[in-house]
């Protein structure tokens, strides 16, 4: 039985989010523009991208990019290639990512892309096809100085190093430097130290921050984790090797697994590069599914999938005290009022995986810069922005007696809404 906020839609869940923040700021009309205004996307493109398949067929895929807000900066985010990809999803994505920009203060606006593709269905010469199709055909609404894409969801450095070549192409005679038109490239096409790892590593760092303020010992926590992609699997294998954590459960879609003593995440990691999945991995004591890795006996629960996966029916089996989210928009809405009665606190999506977008832009900056940062400078400058924004939000969180994705909002909208004031509405 699908359940209300199931039905909801992930912009739908995105407006609400926005609207339970706007309660807490000023009721001024000037700030209630600015609200309205962040309600609605600035520009949506919609492309139809046929391609020759390997077998001389012609498929046609429908592509996304989205720009919600530019008030701050370009626009930024990543591109996303998974079968339920379509506009509504896009859009929310878009203004998470001018929520999230704003949270850690970097100077860019939201954006999110994306294709309707299930990418493990293609060749690597069709996916290289599709995704040089795909950036011609929104070159010309992207660019280092106005919309960044990076990677996301079915994507990865390849695909990044694509579109770069694809826009240097095009942009030739521009004059304009096409290495900083995406970020996540691999290094050796001017690509950053840490930015693979960087979602997951900033993850870990508002774990840390938020169990110090709390006077938590990390390290006899109790840590499950939905999605060992990119995000889940490096936020894993740190929580391990820094301070000793007890990954007691891991999923991916294919199914997840369970040891009460905790998994061997290294050895986990070199099964799934073996063999593509968490199934089957020796050391598990039980095999459980995704809802049941929700539900299971942990202090630190890390959803780091999808979007909808702690719905309210979820959350009402939620035995952690901490959900930590690593995926864009996992929790609804139903979901976080169901939480924050059991008092479990939720460090949201806008927070803990901004690590991702904050070393892309220390990537964009060493690109235009043409001078590339040691992963130590990388590191400790993830680190300090993290945490400053983690503090921000954990004390507007105390000031007004509000759940941690609130006081997020409220941290974001209010500077959000200062640069549209001050700016204006043209013409």
């Amino acid at each position: 039985m699908i359940t209300s906020d199931e039905k909801r839609s992930a912009w739908e869940m995105a407006i609400t989010q926005l609207d339970n923040a706007a309660k807490y700021l000023p009721q001024s009309k000037e700030w209630l523009n600015a609200i309205e205004y962040l309600k609605h996307c600035q520009r949506m493109l919609s492309v139809s991208l046929p391609i020759i398949m390997d077998d001389g067929t012609i498929r046609v895929f429908e592509g996304y990019r989205v720009q919600h807000c530019d008030v701050r900066g370009p626009v930024k985010g990543g591109v996303r290639y998974a079968p339920q990809v379509d506009l509504d999803e896009v859009k929310a994505l878009a203004m998470w990512m001018t929520i999230k920009t704003a949270v850690v203060n970097l100077p860019y606006g939201g954006a999110k892309g994306g294709i309707a593709v299930d990418p493990s269905k293609l060749s690597k010469s069709e996916l290289q096809r599709l995704t040089r199709r795909y950036t011609y055909a929104i070159s010309d609404v992207i660019g280092s100085l106005k919309d960044i894409p990076a990677p996301d969801v079915g994507t990865n450095a390849q695909i990044m190093a694509w579109m770069m070549d694809t826009y240097a192409m095009i942009a030739l005679n521009s004059g304009e430097p096409a290495h900083g038109v995406v970020t996540g490239k691999p290094v050796e096409v001017g690509g950053s130290l840490g930015r693979e790892a960087a979602t997951g590593t900033g993850l870990m760092y508002v774990i840390e921050a938020y169990c110090q303020q709390e006077d938590i010992d990390l390290e006899k926590q109790r840590i499950a984790i939905q999605g060992f992609g990119n995000v889940g699997s490096n936020c894993a294998l740190q929580l391990a090797e820094f301070h000793k954590c007890k990954i007691v459960a891991v999923s991916d879609i294919n199914g997840g697994i369970y040891n009460d003593d905790g998994l061997d995440i290294k050895a986990l990691d070199a099964h799934v590069d073996k063999t593509g999945s968490v199934v089957g991995f020796p050391g598990a004591k039980k095999n459980i599914t995704n809802k049941e890795l929700l539900a299971c006996d942990c202090d630190i629960l890390v959803p780091a999938a999808i979007e909808k996966q702690i719905t309210a029916d979820v959350a009402r089996l939620v035995k952690a005290r901490i959900i930590a989210e690593g995926a864009n928009g996992p929790t609804t809405p139903e979901a976080d009022e169901i939480l924050e009665k059991k008092g479990i606190t939720v460090i949201p999506d806008i927070l803990a995986n901004a690590g991702g977008v904050t070393v892309s832009y220390f990537e964009w900056i060493q690109d235009r810069d043409a001078y590339f940062w040691d992963l130590d400078r990388i590191n400790k400058e993830l680190r300090k922005i993290m945490v400053f924004a983690f503090n921000d939000v954990y004390r507007i969180a105390r000031e007004k007696k509000v759940p941690m994705r609130i006081a997020a909002y409220i941290l974001a909208v209010e500077r959000l809404a200062k640069a549209i004031i001050l700016r204006g509405i043209f013409p």
